[in-house]
């Protein structure tokens, strides 16, 4: 595909930028205290509100790989519209749900057409982004969203938690940013015409094209690991502060407070880091910074111990998040990208397998037991990526990345070979 003309392209990358951000307010402000009402208002155990929780992402990771190659195929507005209403209508659900299973329902709604939205939104913005400013736009987008959810929650707060409004606010907010990608990105669309491999190719054969990437594969694998540590951290953190140590909840708040205030604070740095050190020795920092923060939240005591691993956990995290999409990112190009973001969103998987084996972990072995698991996971998640990217691609690396049957053929941006760790 042509690359988007720079005015337009930066207005995209703005536009989705900003409405990340404002999607981010909108989610916090409504979604933060799930756990928490499905354990005070419906009764429901750990391992219980996991599995509702993770049952959105669940299926998020399912549909989501189809939807990054039909925004191959049809473009990316239409699919992004799309999940932004319903991502919408599901908040507004929410808000509304008097049972279990009105709230369960309006969850896998909300949350799969936010993992709908997650990849070809990245896509989109490699399309409108020249390679060199990628991870300074990834970097960005990972910021607003993190600020989004530091500020959304307090808005919450003022506005009522237990009331209906902050869904429905939440849900108007995700209405206005599809009008406003509906308005903003047709004009761009009618600049530019996809491959014609890209247009004629089944999206099913594009994204088993894609999948039998051993680079690709790996990554999936250590970003599922990674997802299940981090992705939904909160819940299962909540859930041990509130049931074993005085004034949980209010440590919980600081942490929160503390994983926000490094997000906005170290995001500049890191991405200084990746471009010095490479992306993927960037990935093999951020899963041990991972490592020491589960370690040392196994043995904290008191709040200032559970702080302090928070930075190094935070740090951990805004090391690896622009990474990984860079390391997805050189893997792909104009003509399969949203295929190789959507296969990648299988990775969301985690936030469905972190609730649940952290839930089980912590009624089974206690805190000291769940964050040892969420330490394996992040060594194994190290381990898969490097081998990822040691892998070489899939065929000669002077052929496109998919020829006219749907067949990976190669890696056409990219055409010398990189040290393992490049």
């Amino acid at each position: 595909m042509r690359a988007f003309g720079d005015k337009t392209g930066q207005t995209i990358v703005l536009l989705l930028i900003a409405g990340s951000g404002m999607v981010a307010i909108a989610r916090g402000m409504s979604l933060t205290f799930l756990a928490i009402r499905l354990q005070g208002d419906f009764g429901l155990s750990p391992a219980w509100i996991g599995v509702l929780i993770g049952a959105g992402p669940l299926l998020g990771a399912a549909v989501s790989p189809f939807a990054g190659t039909i925004s191959d195929r049809i473009g990316r507005r239409v699919v992004l519209v799309t999940a932004l209403l319903f991502a919408g209508l599901g908040l507004v659900g929410l808000g509304l749900a008097q049972s279990v299973a009105a709230f369960a329902l309006a969850h896998i709604v909300s949350s799969v057409s936010a993992a709908v939205y997650e990849p070809v939104s990245r896509a989109l913005m490699s399309d409108a982004a020249p390679e060199k400013l990628r991870l300074k736009m990834f970097s960005w987008r990972y910021l607003v969203i993190n600020a989004g959810w530091a500020v959304g929650p307090m808005i919450g707060l003022a506005i009522g938690a237990n009331s209906p409004l902050p869904f429905v606010i939440a849900g108007i907010v995700h209405f206005v940013f599809a009008a406003a990608i509906f308005a903003v990105v047709p004009a761009a669309l009618a600049e530019r015409s996809g491959q014609p491999t890209a247009q004629q190719t089944p999206g099913f054969r594009r994204l088993a094209a894609a999948l039998r990437d051993r680079r690709l594969l790996f990554y999936v694998g250590g970003g599922t690991l990674l997802m299940a540590v981090y992705g939904q951290w909160s819940v299962t953190l909540s859930q041990y502060l509130t049931t074993n140590l005085a004034d949980g909840m209010k440590i919980f708040a600081w942490l929160v407070t503390t994983n926000a205030a490094v997000v906005v604070l170290a995001t500049a740095p890191a991405r200084m880091v990746i471009e010095r050190i490479g992306p993927m020795r960037a990935m093999v920092l951020g899963c041990l910074l991972f490592l020491c923060g589960e370690l040392g939240f196994a043995m904290s005591t008191d709040a200032t111990m559970l702080v302090g691993f928070m930075v190094l956990f935070t740090i951990g995290e805004v090391l690896v998040v622009p990474a990984e999409y860079v390391l997805v990112d050189k893997i792909s190009n104009d003509g399969n990208r949203g295929a190789y973001f959507g296969a990648h969103s299988l990775s969301s998987v985690g936030n469905f397998i972190g609730p649940l084996l952290g839930g089980l972990a912590l009624g089974a072995f206690g805190g000291q037991g769940m964050f040892m698991l969420f330490a394996i996971l992040a060594a194994g998640s190290a381990v898969l990526f490097a081998i990822g990217h040691a892998s070489p691609p899939p065929a000669s690396l002077d052929g496109p990345a998919i020829d006219a049957n749907g067949e990976v053929a190669g890696e056409a941006l990219h055409r010398s070979h990189r040290p393992a760790f490049a």
